[in-house]
C-alpha cells in the first residue's frame, strides 16, 4: 500500500508518499481501507520528532480516519467486512489501509459523507472526554472555547449549543469569529485587538465563565485562571503558546478552581474505547439530529501531504483538513 513516510524529523518535505508493507491485524482488530484521513495539529509535531508514536503502534502519522472495512479479527463480533465506519488511530492514517482496535471504531454518522466522517473522531473524541466527562460542562453554565475555528473549536462550539451552554471564543481574525458566529457561538473574541479576559469578565457580570478549553498552555494560564468563575475547570490539550507559566496559586484556592490537561494518544485501549462508546451514545445523535456538522476547509491528495502541513501550520485554515489517498 502507499503511505506518508516522515523521511526523516523536519519541515513538511520530509513528508513523502512511499511503497510500505500492508498493515497486519490483531484478534481484536480491523483492517480499514481508508477513504480520507484527517489533520490534527499533532501530526505537525510528530513529522519534527517531537512527538512519537506509542511503542507498537504504526509509524505513519494520522490520527483519525475513514473508510470501509476489508477484514476483522477473529474475536471481532460488532463489525463485518463491507462496514463504512471511521475511527480513531494512534497513527497510520495518512496510508491507504490502516489497522486499528474493534473498540476504537465508529459507525459513521447518519447525514455525514463517508469522505467527512474521517474528521470526526479526533475532535469528538477530545472534546467530549475533556470538557464533559473531565470537566463535566451543564446546560446552563458558560464556557470559553480557545481557537474557536480549529477542528477542535468548530466542533466543541457546536456540541456545547447543543448541551445548552453559553459558549465564547476567541479567534485571530473577523472571518474566523463570522464562522464561528454562524456555528452558534455567543461571544466572539478577537484576540489580536481585544483582551480575552476583559471581556470575559464584562459579559459575565465580573464571575468568568465555568470552563475553558484551552490549546496554548503557558502563555494564557496566568489570564485563563483569571477568566474562570468559582468552581470553574480549565482543561488544557495543548501548548501553543509554551509549556512554562508562572502562576498565583492564590487565586485557585480562593475560587475553588481546577485545572486539567490530557491528550488522548496514549491512553489506554480501554480508557479510548469506552471514550469512544461515550461519543457515539452522546454526539453521534447529535449529528444525526443536525445539531452538529463536520467542519471541513480543504481536501488534498494523499501525495501533497507536505502542502496540507504547510496549511495548519500558516493557521490560515478554518475547521478540518483532510487527506484523501
Amino acid at each position: 500500500m502507499k503511505a506518508v513516510v516522515i523521511t526523516t524529523p523536519g519541515d513538511t518535505q520530509v513528508l513523502q508518499v512511499q511503497e510500505v508493507e500492508n498493515p497486519e491485524i490483531g484478534d481484536n482488530e480491523v483492517l480499514i481501507r481508508v477513504e480520507a484521513s484527517a489533520l490534527n495539529r499533532a501530526d505537525t509535531l510528530q513529522r519534527k520528532g517531537l512527538y512519537p508514536p506509542p511503542k507498537g503502534s504504526s509509524p505513519y502519522p494520522g490520527l483519525e480516519c475513514s473508510g470501509i472495512i476489508e477484514a476483522v479479527g477473529k474475536a471481532v463480533v460488532r463489525w463485518k467486512v463491507g462496514d463504512q465506519v471511521c475511527a480513531l488511530l494512534a497513527g497510520g492514517g495518512y496510508a491507504e489501509k490502516v489497522s486499528v482496535p474493534a473498540g476504537q471504531v465508529l459507525p459513521v454518522p447518519s447525514g455525514v459523507s463517508l469522505k467527512d466522517a474521517a474528521g470526526m473522531p479526533e475532535v469528538a473524541c477530545t472534546v467530549w472526554s475533556t470538557v464533559f466527562m473531565m470537566s463535566q460542562l451543564t446546560a446552563g453554565e458558560t464556557f470559553l472555547i480557545h481557537g474557536g475555528s480549529s477542528g477542535i473549536g468548530t466542533f466543541a462550539i457546536q456540541i456545547a449549543k447543543y448541551i445548552g451552554a453559553r459558549v465564547f471564543v476567541t479567534a485571530g481574525n473577523e472571518e474566523k469569529l463570522a464562522v464561528c458566529k454562524d456555528l452558534g457561538a455567543d461571544v466572539c473574541i478577537n484576540y489580536k485587538i481585544e483582551d480575552f479576559v476583559a471581556r470575559v469578565k464584562e459579559e459575565t457580570g465580573g464571575k468568568g465563565v465555568d470552563v475553558i478549553l484551552d490549546n496554548i498552555g503557558g502563555a494564557y494560564f496566568q489570564r485563563n485562571i483569571d477568566s474562570l468563575n468559582v468552581d470553574g475547570r480549565l482543561f488544557i490539550i495543548g501548548f501553543q503558546g509554551g509549556t512554562v507559566a508562572e502562576v498565583n496559586l492564590s487565586s485557585l484556592l480562593a475560587r475553588r478552581l481546577t485545572v486539567q490537561a490530557a491528550g488522548l494518544r496514549n491512553r489506554s485501549l480501554e480508557n479510548k474505547a469506552a471514550i469512544v462508546s461515550e461519543v457515539e451514545q452522546n454526539v453521534w445523535p447529535a449529528i444525526a439530529a443536525g445539531k452538529v456538522k463536520p467542519v471541513v476547509y480543504k481536501y488534498f491528495p494523499l501525495t501533497e501531504a507536505a502542502e496540507a502541513h504547510q496549511l495548519m501550520e500558516s493557521s490560515n485554515h478554518i475547521g478540518k483538513i483532510l487527506l484523501i489517498p
